[in-house]
């Protein structure tokens, strides 16, 4: 067996049967386990099954499956070959849509990604009219860290990202939608400005999300801080996971924290006290989608970047909301 770049080199005109329903079975083996789950989601007989994915391995001479394990194991040479199985399977969908996009029709499967951060308070507003209006659409939406996002976007195993821009990948396109402001959630005893600066933050009672969290490094830019930096010097450390659990331990510590402004929408009064304005400039995050440079669903992209700047131009003040227009890929 050869390898290049990690690439199985066969030579692919050696296969003299392959389709597409092969394809489906070896991917469904590969996410389910076992032959009889992905029999039955591919809707044929386990033999079958077997049978089709038995030949496809004769064909190129690669075992793709060990089957003396349960769960069934993928060999390291299948492991290769699925990775590109998943990349014409990708390329063979992304060619229907281009057909449907080039006639104006839209639909078809969806996946979308929203890190945690946006996803409780831009999905409601608008994703369930959306999907009304495009019944022949069919969306599958997820809570993913942009990490996640990012690396399931150049497998072509997601559609589109929602998060905090930039990401500056080559393989992606970033489409902005709006800019949006970070406030101050100060539970601490000092008092501050109206509208404080950054530098009135208390470093030493400062709440950050979890290390690695795209919240969390955002925090950090905006406040300078570095790696170095002493911060929170209570005699216990906890990383929030979660917006709602940073601002349950900000307030129980008497803490301060920086929140993107959505976060705190619906706040009750009494917490809406606590949260403080920036001074001019404020700190802030441009939230954006990324898709793939071959992503072809141009009237998609177009319809969720409007729905998406109406909801929130509407909903909010027009100075909170850099809202750009939507532009095409190119």
């Amino acid at each position: 067996m050869f390898y290049k770049n990690d690439i199985l080199d066969i030579n692919i005109y050696s296969v003299d049967v392959m389709n597409f329903q092969q394809i489906d079975y070896i991917l469904a083996v590969k996410d389910m386990g076992n032959f009889l789950d992905a029999s039955e989601s591919c809707h044929v007989t386990q033999s079958t099954l077997s049978t089709m994915i038995g030949r496809f391995e004769k064909e190129v001479g690669i075992s793709i499956f060990d089957r003396h394990f349960k769960p069934v194991k993928v060999t390291k040479e299948g492991e290769i070959l699925i990775q590109q199985l998943r990349i014409i399977k990708k390329e063979v969908e992304t060619l229907a849509e281009l057909r449907d996009s080039l006639k104006g029709e839209l639909k078809g499967d969806v996946s979308i990604g929203v890190i945690p951060t946006i996803a409780p308070y831009i999905l409601p507003g608008f994703l369930n009219n959306f999907a009304k209006q495009l019944p022949d659409l069919h969306f599958s939406v997820s809570e993913t860290p942009t990490k996640s996002i990012v690396e399931s976007l150049k497998k072509r195993e997601l559609d589109i990202g929602i998060l905090a821009l930039p990401i500056l990948d080559s393989d992606l396109i970033e489409i902005p939608l709006y800019q949006e402001p970070f406030v101050l959630y100060d539970c601490s005893n000092k008092r501050l400005p109206e509208s404080p600066s950054l530098s009135d933050i208390d470093i030493d009672r400062l709440w950050l999300m979890e290390e690695g969290h795209c919240l969390s490094q955002q925090v950090i830019q905006i406040c300078d801080l570095d790696k170095n930096t002493s911060i929170n010097r209570m005699n216990f450390k906890f990383r929030a996971g979660s917006v709602d659990s940073l601002i349950r331990f900000v307030k129980m510590n008497e803490g301060v924290t920086l929140l993107p402004l959505q976060a705190t929408e619906e706040f009750p009064e009494e917490e809406r006290r606590r949260i403080r304005r920036f001074q001019s400039p404020e700190p802030s995050r441009s939230v954006g989608m990324i898709v793939h440079k071959h992503f072809v669903k141009q009237k998609l992209l177009a319809e969720i970047s409007k729905q998406i700047k109406q909801k929130w131009s509407s909903a909010k003040p027009s100075e909170k909301y850099n809202i750009p227009p939507f532009q095409p890929l190119t």
